[in-house]
């Protein structure tokens, strides 16, 4: 009897402390995340699916580091590389990042526009409803109120696992393609496995993990709820991904219109006639959910680690007064943002390659911070990085490293 009370006390805790690693791994399904596996899916049918296995690998490596320096720290990842490189490359480092996170921020918006044009709502609507209730919900509420919203957008992402079931894929080759994929080395093929794998982290988010598990106020006690917080999500985001790449390559594949798929939008249409209507809004409510997610995360992660950088209050649970600075440039990101997107012929490819440029550039700068700070004994004491985590650690982001500079080049040229 005892025993059965602790095991229902432990889930009980972990239930409570459930949010950080879940939220952190789900908008990483965003509307760049779904259009680039909707992309893979349509061209490639199921032979790039086995992307998501480093995929998960990276995901959860980083975002345990994260975690971890939070929870010990107290402190933001902004913070810690202010106070360990100084204020001028501080400054250099989030200047950069402001710059692609509100083009990033533009990309959410789009997939916010649509998404409802596929149910025939206008983005001149659409976007000013949506931006209004994501700048409520931040200002208005608190982290508890915000997380519990969250946590339900990142339920209703799992609505794509429907949308690929109704296309009804063939499971056995599906096995087939993860274990011996046929996918011809060429230059598209090497964009779309380093496109797959690069969407899956990007470095704000190593900044929102890390200010999440702050406000919510963890300590090193929770640490062993926070790992399973973190392996839920990374699975879950995984799972969202394998259901989007199913649905695209069972249909769109299969029906040769794979090179027709320039966004989410145009896959949940194309789905249209090959799995049904219903299978395309469902697909398209999916892409919804996941760019307001993102809209809402995003610009609020942004102002978190700018403003923790440079001094300034920061964070969801303070009042406007508290923390005005946060308040005013997550004002400025969500208005700039959808304001640009709702210009006739806004040149939205254009923005999207950017902002992947400079998150290309950016990401193996703020790993390589992480990787220095985690193993800082004056800052983490006994919990820096072990030996293993240390080689699992170097060579994730060796490999990242050599992706984003790849991506970036391939891009460019």
């Amino acid at each position: 009897m005892r025993k059965n009370h602790s095991m229902w006390s432990k889930i009980l805790t972990f239930m409570a402390l459930l949010g950080p690693g879940i939220i952190t791994g789900s908008v990483d399904n965003d509307a760049g995340g779904i259009t680039t596996y909707s992309a893979a899916g349509a061209m490639y049918g199921y032979n790039m699916i086995w992307t998501l296995i480093p995929a998960f690998i990276v995901l959860l490596i980083v975002q345990e580091m994260n975690a971890r320096m939070g929870i010990v720290t107290g402190k933001g990842l902004a913070d810690l590389i202010r106070e360990n490189a100084g204020v001028k490359v501080t400054f250099f480092i989030f200047i950069g990042l402001l710059f692609a996170d509100i083009s990033n921020t533009m990309t959410e918006f789009a997939g916010v526009a649509g998404s409802m044009e596929v149910f025939g709502v206008s983005k001149y609507i659409a976007i000013p409803l949506t931006a209004i209730g994501v700048w409520l919900l931040v200002v208005k509420g608190n982290y508890q109120f915000a997380e519990k919203i969250f946590l339900i957008f990142s339920v209703a992402l799992l609505s794509y696992i429907f949308s690929a079931l109704m296309g009804k894929p063939h499971w056995s080759e599906i096995g087939s393609a993860v274990i011996h994929p046929h996918v011809p080395v060429n230059f598209d093929s090497i964009s779309m496995v380093i496109g797959l794998v690069g969407t899956t982290i990007a470095p704000w988010m190593q900044f929102y993990m890390q200010s999440a598990v702050i406000e919510k106020g963890l300590t090193p006690e929770d640490y062993k709820y926070t790992i399973w917080d973190i392996v839920v999500g990374c699975i879950a985001t995984v799972v969202v991904a394998f259901f989007i790449m199913v649905a695209c390559g069972s249909t769109l594949f299969v029906n040769g219109h794979g090179t027709q798929i320039n966004d989410a939008k145009d896959a949940a249409v194309a789905l249209k006639p090959f799995a049904g209507a219903m299978a395309s809004q469902v697909f398209a409510f999916g892409l919804f959910i996941a760019s307001i997610f993102s809209a809402t995360i995003l610009p609020v992660a942004t102002a978190f680690y700018v403003c923790e950088a440079f001094g300034f209050e920061a964070g969801i649970e303070k009042k406007w007064k508290e923390a005005p600075q946060f308040y005013i440039l997550y004002t400025i990101i969500l208005i700039l943002s959808a304001s640009i997107i709702l210009i006739p012929n806004a040149p939205l490819i254009a923005i999207t390659l950017w902002s992947q440029r400079i998150n290309g550039i950016l990401l193996p700068i703020v790993l390589i911070c992480m990787m220095l700070l985690v193993n800082n004994k004056e800052i983490m004491g006994k919990f820096t990085n072990k030996k293993w985590n240390n080689i699992i650690g170097w060579f994730t982001i060796f490999i990242l490293v050599v992706l984003s500079l790849v991506l970036v080049v391939l891009s460019i040229f």
